[in-house]
Order: C-alpha cells, then structure tokens, then sequence
C-alpha cells in the first residue's frame, strides 16, 4: 500500500519572479563574477529609488551586517550601550557585542508589538542618572508591522541618541505614506531566503548621505586605501554583496509590489476565516501604518493551545512558528540590563506565525484554516 505524502506548506519560502534568471545569466555571459559589478549598482539603484526620501542604498552580505556597520558608522565601540528592542531576532542585537559594547533591552507596546516609547524613555533616563548617555537605539518594525515611528524618534530627538532602523522584516511597509527604512540616522533591510524578496542572502544599509554609503563600503570592502598596493588604515570586513546575488535582487525588486500584496491577501484571508474563532487574535494596523504582512501571526488564549495548534500543523506537514524569544530571555544575555513589562514575554508564549508565502495558494490556505479550526471546535 503507498503511504500519501503530504504537500509541504513552508512558512516563508522564497518566490521568484521571472527575471533573476536573465540578470544572473547576464553576469555570467560578461563575466562579472567578482564580488562587484552592473547588478550590484542596478540593484541599489532599484532599491533607492522605490524607499525614496533621497536614500542612499549599500548592498551587502547580510542585514545583520548592515546593522554592524551602522553601527560602526556611529561611533559604537567598547564600554558603550546601545539600546536594543527586546522583542526580535538575534541579528538585531548581536552587532552590539561584536563592538564590544553593551545592549541594554527595552520590551514592546500591545499595539503594535514594538519597542515602547514609554519604556525607551525610562531606559534612557535610568542610564543617565548612572552616568552612562546611549550611543545609539536599535528600534525594529517587526512583522513588517511599523512601531511607533513618531514617538519613537521624538525621544531619540530630545535625548541626542542616533537610531538604527531595523527594517530587515518590513520592505514595502510604509508609515504615513513613507517607507520603512527612510526614518532612521541609518535602516537596515534583510533579503535573507525567507524575507519578502531575497537574494539567497543579503542585506542593505540605507542612509540619508553619499558620504554615508561611501563609508559603509569602504569598511564593507576590508578597509582598502585608495593605493596601488593592498593598504589599510582601518580594520574592515569582507561585507560587500556579490554581482551574481545582486542579480537575482533586480528580478526580486521587480515584483516587490505583487509580494507585498500576495502577503496582505494571506493575511486577509486569515482574518476572514479565524477571526469569528474567539480563541484566535489578530495583530491590526494602527491607523498612519501599512503593514508588508511579512508573516501573518495570530495570538491564542495559552501556550498549551498555541503548541496545540503548532504540533498540529506539523503533523500535516506545515510549518508554523512561535513568536520570536525576547532578547532578555535568551541565555547568551540573561546578564543584560532590561527593561519589561511582560508583553513580549507573553507575546513568546502566546504566539505563532502561520504560513504566510507570497506563492501560497488558495487550497493551502483552506488546509491551515481547516486544521485550526478543527483543534480548536
């Protein structure tokens, strides 16, 4: 007897568009294989001109090597703190220690799962009285779902402390009608395999300066004088994205927009479906915020109801997710300073990120709603 395999469902797997291919091939038949080339310059390019605000764009090998950089760029080094939203992915704070500084977490607001400005603020003046100014905040707009971008930055304003804007989640969201990415001393944006566009691996730096992004790729290159021989003054990093990467990058930028709206339809289609569930919450835009719906994630009453529906799901061959593990619960920082209020703790406990593909089809949908809905009757 044949034993039926069932369709996998990935939580976030990458989606091609058609034309990588021709711009890959197209370093290829020149042979631009180096580590630079017509792809890299069309891709940023690409990605400058839709975050628009004059942004300046430096491709790279991942985002967590762009919040490095940024970070450099802002004068972090050693004995320094920078503080860190909690509630994201390790990539968002590790950066901070290959500096040797210090991240000190601030926990998330209800509303939109971010960084609260209330506890920002608390944060910065604690560490003032101890005689010790910030050097930079790591804000982060998670799922794609912009934080509170106004009264985050007006804190960061009245205090003299740079921000980097982790948008590696969030390409295509906007805030009162402007990217995500554009609101930052420095953002950040991931095109890591399971983003909303990809390059297999990737990143961005983006800033509001020429002389910015030209800094960024000079330590981006390992630090090479401008010299007939191999001299450096600086250390720096071998952080620069390839040209064949970068190709497969212009296709991706390319159908951003259908990305972004196949994502909002999942999204859609959720809520539809399991919001009469009253054991089923769903995370909705503030008004000002578009969401890319990066991942759709959905609150249950418990954490045994939430591995319920996870283990069920996986039984069916679908993959889902909990919730990210705020920062101040990971072992490698439980001696960090901390600032919560139990949201992200509960969030962690709470939550799942469902399968949310840009090339999910209605009849993978039906399955994951069937599936819940059935767990949950």
């Amino acid at each position: 007897m044949e034993t039926t395999v069932l369709k996998k469902i990935w939580l976030s797997p990458p989606h091609m568009g058609g034309n990588e291919e021709t711009y890959v091939k197209e370093a290829f038949d020149t042979n631009w294989i180096a580590p630079l080339g017509p792809n890299v310059h069309h891709f940023e390019k690409s990605i400058e001109d839709f975050i628009g605000k004059a942004t300046y764009s430096a491709c790279l090998s991942s985002g967590t090597a762009a919040i490095h950089l940024g970070l450099e760029l802002l004068g972090v080094g050693p004995e320094d703190e920078v503080i860190c939203q909690s509630f994201t992915f390790a990539a968002s704070a590790n950066p901070i220690t290959y500096l040797g500084a210090t991240p000190i977490f601030v926990d998330s607001e209800k509303e939109t799962w971010n960084i609260s400005p209330e506890l920002l603020e608390e944060a910065i003046n604690d560490r003032l009285s101890k005689g010790v100014r910030p050097k930079a905040i790591v804000a982060v707009h998670l799922y794609g779902m912009p934080y509170k971008v106004d009264e985050v930055h007006a804190i960061a304003k009245k205090y003299g402390i740079p921000v980097v804007e982790d948008s590696a989640e969030a390409l295509g969201s906007s805030y009162r009608g402007f990217n995500c990415g554009s609101f930052g001393d420095f953002g950040i944006l991931s095109f890591n395999g399971n983003k909303i566009i990809t390059t297999s691996g990737g990143g961005a730096l983006l800033s509001s300066s020429q002389e910015c992004k030209e800094k960024a790729i000079f330590l981006a290159t390992q630090a090479r004088d401008n010299a007939p021989h191999y001299q450096h003054s600086k250390i720096g990093y071998n952080y620069r994205m390839s040209n064949i990467l970068a190709g497969i990058g212009r296709g991706q930028m390319e159908v951003l927009k259908d990305r972004v709206e196949a994502r909002r339809h999942n999204f859609d289609f959720y809520n539809e479906h399991l919001s009469e569930l009253p054991e089923i919450e769903f995370l909705h835009e503030p008004e000002g915020s578009y969401s890319n719906r990066w991942l759709t994630c959905i609150l249950t009453p418990s954490f045994d109801i939430r591995e319920k529906l996870r283990l069920a799901l996986e039984v069916e061959n679908i993959e889902s997710r909990p919730l990210w593990k705020p920062m101040h619960l990971q072992l490698v920082f439980e001696k960090s300073t901390s600032f919560v209020n139990g949201v992200s703790e509960d969030l962690f406990d709470r939550g799942l990120c469902l399968p949310s593909g840009s090339s999910l089809e209605l009849e993978d949908l039906e399955r994951i709603c069937g599936i819940i809905k059935n767990e949950l009757k």
